[in-house]
Parts: C-alpha cells; sequence; structure tokens
C-alpha cells in the first residue's frame, strides 16, 4: 500500500519518484565518471586534483544515498544498477582515453554542469507537483553541485 507522507497527493508521490530515480542514475553515472577521471588522472599537480576528484566523489555520494533513500520513503523502488543507470543516465558517455588533469577536469565540469541544471530543473518539477522535501532534497544535491564546479573549475584558469 502507498504511504502517505504527510498529505502527498498520489501525483506528487509518483512525480517524485520519477525525478529521483532519472536524477539518481544520472548521479551513478557522474559518480563513476569521477572516478574514472580520480584514477587515470596525470599531470602538473596531480595529487591536488586526485584528492579534489575523491572530495567531488564523496560530496556527490551523500545525495546519491538520499535520493534512493527519499523513492523508498515514497514507497517507490531506487534503481541503481550498473546496466539501468547505463540505459537511464541522460549525461554524456565519459572518455576512456584521457589522461592529463586538465583533460579530465574539463570533462568532469562539463558532466556536473548537465548534472546541474538537470538537477535544478527537479526542483522546480517536484515543487510544482507539491513534493517540497523532495524539492529541498534536490537544493541540497545543486548546492553542492555548484560549489564542486567551482572548485574543479578554479583549476582552470
Amino acid at each position: 500500500m502507498p504511504v502517505n507522507l504527510q498529505g502527498l497527493t498520489d501525483n506528487a508521490r509518483k512525480t517524485a519518484i520519477a525525478e529521483l530515480n532519472a536524477r539518481l542514475a544520472d548521479a551513478v553515472a557522474l559518480s563513476a565518471a569521477i572516478k574514472q577521471a580520480h584514477w587515470n588522472v596525470k599531470g602538473r599537480n596531480f595529487i591536488a586534483v586526485h584528492e579534489l576528484f575523491d572530495q567531488t566523489f564523496s560530496n556527490l555520494q551523500v545525495h546519491v544515498d538520499e535520493m534512493a533513500e527519499r523513492v523508498q520513503m515514497l514507497d517507490g523502488v531506487a534503481i541503481g544498477t550498473v546496466e539501468k543507470v547505463a540505459k537511464a543516465s541522460t549525461l554524456k558517455e565519459y572518455p576512456t582515453d584521457l589522461t592529463k588533469a586538465e583533460d579530465h577536469i574539463k570533462a568532469i565540469c562539463e558532466r556536473l554542469r548537465d548534472y546541474g541544471a538537470k538537477v535544478r530543473t527537479a526542483i522546480d518539477t517536484t515543487g510544482d507537483a507539491g513534493d517540497a522535501n523532495t524539492a529541498d532534497l534536490f537544493t541540497a544535491a545543486s548546492r553542492t553541485a555548484d560549489k564542486d564546479l567551482w572548485f574543479l573549475e578554479s583549476h582552470l584558469e
């Protein structure tokens, strides 16, 4: 039986589950891209960039977990398997032939910017549907993405 959290309508619940799973797929794909960059980065400022990728990954994992758990709270099924994420993610596929730090940073920034834009759209979509709590979850994810993008782009100056 569907959970009725604080008077959420069925439409609000279904809209939130769909948005959460869509952004979850993107966040898991972005996580994998960040680890790809972390494992393969070389060049000037290696250790700083290597560690920055690790911190960016860790920051993202907080929101991955919150999205998946929110789906459960709304009586949905969080979809996060590699196979499903590969099909569902809307982010551009990450190249596996990069090694230079600047190339990895640019590639991650491009995907982080795209992810952030989609999360901001999800804020409005879930808020308009009547689920302020899910919109708030997306707002926190957006704030983190913006800050991580700023940190990464600062290495490109």
